[in-house]
C-alpha cells in the first residue's frame, strides 16, 4: 500500500540519512524485552515486515534469525547495504506468502497504517496469525487516531551532511478515517545543485478498540501497550494460543489484573478493549 510514494522509490537512497535521529537500537532493545516477556514458542525465528532499510534489524539479528519483507524493492536495495547477507522477501503485508511460520512478528514506525482501511487491516492481521507460530508474539506499532491525530500541523524535518541536505516539509490534513501527509522534499547536494519533489502519504487512522477486536478476530490474544517506541501511539501485541478457549480468556496468563480493567507488568500498562488509549 506504500507504492508510488517517492520517499520509498526513487527518493530511498536518502531514507536513512532523513532518519539518522531515530533511535533503532534503543527501540529494539525494547522490542527484545517484550518478546521475551511474551513469547513461549521456543524457537528465535523473527520477520520484520515493512522492514524498510532493516535499520531495526540490524540490532536484532544478535538474537533471532531474521527475515524482512516489504513492498519497495527500492527500501529493500537499502536493506542489502545495511544487511549483508541478511535475507529480504519483496511483499506486501496484506497478502505475503513466504510458506513458513516466525516466533516473532514486528511491523514498526506505524507501517501499518499504510493498509488504510480496516477491511485491508483485518486481512493483514490474518496474514500475520497465519505466519505466526503458536506461542509466538507479534508487535505493531500503531499510526495515530482520530483523536490523536491534528489537521492542519505542518512539520520540518531537516538533515543532512556537509555535502547533502535533505529538507522534508509536511502538512497534515485528515479526510474520513485517513491522514493526509502532503510533502516537499527538497535534497541539495554539492556541485550537482537542488532538486524539488512532491510526495503524498496516505495512513488509515485505526481506533484501539476495532484494532484490538481485529487481531482477536485473526485469532490472536490482544492487548495495548502504553509502552511506545515513538511518544504517544504505543504497541500493539498479539500471542497466538494453541486454543480457542485461551484466545477468549481476559488478560494474559500470570498478569495481575488491576481494579482499572488493565494489566500492569514490569511498568507497562495493557489496556482491555473498553479503555482508552492515550
Amino acid at each position: 500500500m506504500a507504492n508510488g510514494i517517492l520517499q520509498y522509490g526513487e527518493l530511498a537512497k536518502y531514507y536513512d540519512l532523513l532518519y539518522q535521529w531515530k533511535d533503532y537500537k534503543k527501540e529494539a532493545g525494547v522490542v527484545k524485552e517484550l518478546v521475551e516477556r511474551y513469547k513461549t514458542s521456543q524457537g528465535n525465528s523473527l520477520l520484520d515486515v515493512g522492514c524498510g532499510t532493516a535499520k531495526h534489524l540490524q540490532y536484532l539479528t544478535d538474537k533471532f534469525d531474521c527475515v524482512g519483507v516489504d513492498a519497495s524493492e527500492k527500501m529493500l536495495e537499502q536493506a542489502r547495504r545495511n544487511m549483508r547477507g541478511g535475507k529480504f522477501v519483496l511483499g506486501d503485508m496484506i497478502n505475503f506468502d513466504l510458506g513458513r511460520q516466525f516466533d516473532v512478528i514486528l511491523c514498526l514506525f506505524s507501517s501499518i497504517g499504510y493498509v488504510r482501511t480496516y477491511s485491508r487491516l483485518g486481512m493483514t492481521l490474518k496474514n500475520f496469525a497465519r505466519h505466526l507460530k503458536t506461542g509466538g508474539v507479534t508487535i505493531i506499532e500503531p499510526w495515530l487516531t482520530k483523536s490523536t491525530i491534528k489537521a492542519g500541523y505542518v512539520h520540518v524535518l531537516a538533515q543532512g551532511t556537509n555535502d547533502l541536505k535533505v529538507v522534508r516539509v509536511d502538512y497534515t490534513g485528515v479526510k474520513g478515517g485517513t491522514t493526509i501527509l502532503d510533502e516537499r522534499i527538497i535534497v541539495a547536494e554539492r556541485n550537482k545543485g537542488i532538486a524539488t519533489y512532491k510526495d503524498r502519504m496516505i495512513m488509515g487512522l485505526f481506533e484501539q478498540d476495532e484494532f484490538l477486536r481485529l487481531m482477536k478476530q485473526a485469532g490472536l490474544r490482544a492487548g495495548y501497550l502504553k509502552k511506545s517506541l515513538a511518544p504517544g501511539r504505543g504497541l500493539y501485541v498479539g500471542t497466538k494460543p494453541s486454543t480457542r478457549r485461551q484466545i477468549r480468556a481476559p488478560r494474559y496468563a500470570s498478569e495481575p489484573t488491576s481494579p482499572a480493567g488493565s494489566l500492569t507488568a514490569a511498568g507497562l500498562t495493557v489496556r482491555s478493549p473498553q479503555s482508552r488509549r492515550a
